[in-house]
C-alpha cells in the first residue's frame, strides 16, 4: 500500500490535483441543478455498464434531453447510430428510469449513505453497485467507491486484493473498505480517490 500512497502523494503535488478539484466542483454543481440534468447523469451511468466511459460521454453530449424525451424506438436508433454496444437494453432501462424521476429526487433529498445507494440498485433497472456509486459521485455525493476493472487492476498490481472472479455486493463492499483505508491515509474522499486512481491507471481524468 505504501507505494500506492506515495504515487497518490506525488500526484497531489502536480496539476492533476487542480484538475480533480475542478471536476469535483462540477459534480457538486450538477447535484444542485435541475432534475433533467441529474436524470441525464443517471442515464450516462446506465450507458457505462459493461461499456466504454469515454464513448458514453460522447453519446451523452449528443443525446442530451433526448434521454428524457425520445420515444423508445428513437432512443434505440440513436444509440445504434452512435455505436453503443447494447442499444436495445440500455434504451429500455432509460425509458423505465423515466418513471422513477420523482421517486429518485425524493430519495436524493431524504436518504443517506448505504440507504441511498441501495435504493438506486433496487429501484433503477440497469444500475448496480458500481453504477449507483458512479452516479452519486457524479452529482456530488463523494462517499462511494466506483469499483471498475481499472480500479481492480490497480489494486491487484499493488497486492491489495486478489483478482476477484465476480463482483458480488459483499465483494464490492469488501474492496470499498480497502479503499476507505487509503482515503484515511490521504485525506481524500472516495470520490476524489477514484479520480486519482483512474489517472494512475489510464493517465486520464474523466468522470
Amino acid at each position: 500500500m505504501n507505494n500506492l500512497l506515495e504515487r497518490i502523494k506525488e500526484l497531489q503535488g502536480t496539476r492533476v490535483k487542480k484538475v480533480i478539484s475542478e471536476r469535483i466542483n462540477e459534480f457538486k454543481k450538477i447535484g444542485v441543478s435541475s432534475k433533467k440534468r441529474i436524470f441525464n447523469e443517471l442515464c450516462y451511468c446506465i450507458l457505462t455498464a459493461n461499456y466504454n466511459a469515454e464513448k458514453s460521454i460522447k453519446i451523452q453530449e449528443v443525446i442530451k434531453e433526448g434521454f428524457l424525451n425520445y420515444p423508445e424506438e428513437e432512443l434505440i436508433n440513436e444509440l445504434k447510430r452512435l455505436g453503443h454496444r447494447f442499444p436495445n437494453t440500455r434504451a429500455k432501462y432509460i425509458i423505465q428510469a423515466r418513471k422513477k424521476v420523482k421517486a429518485l429526487m425524493k430519495a436524493l433529498n431524504e436518504l443517506r449513505s448505504e440507504d441511498l445507494r441501495n435504493w438506486l440498485v433496487m429501484n433503477v433497472k440497469g444500475i448496480g453497485m458500481k453504477e449507483a456509486s458512479h452516479f452519486l459521485r457524479n452529482i456530488g455525493f463523494l462517499d462511494y467507491a466506483i469499483i471498475d476493472f481499472h480500479i481492480i487492476d490497480l489494486l491487484v498490481k499493488h497486492n491489495l486484493i486478489n483478482p476477484p472472479k465476480t463482483i458480488t455486493k459483499n465483494k464490492y463492499l469488501e474492496i470499498e473498505r480497502i479503499l476507505r483505508i487509503i482515503v484515511d491515509k490521504t485525506n481524500l474522499t472516495l470520490g476524489e480517490l477514484d479520480l486519482y486512481l483512474w489517472y494512475l491507471e489510464t493517465s486520464k481524468i474523466l468522470k
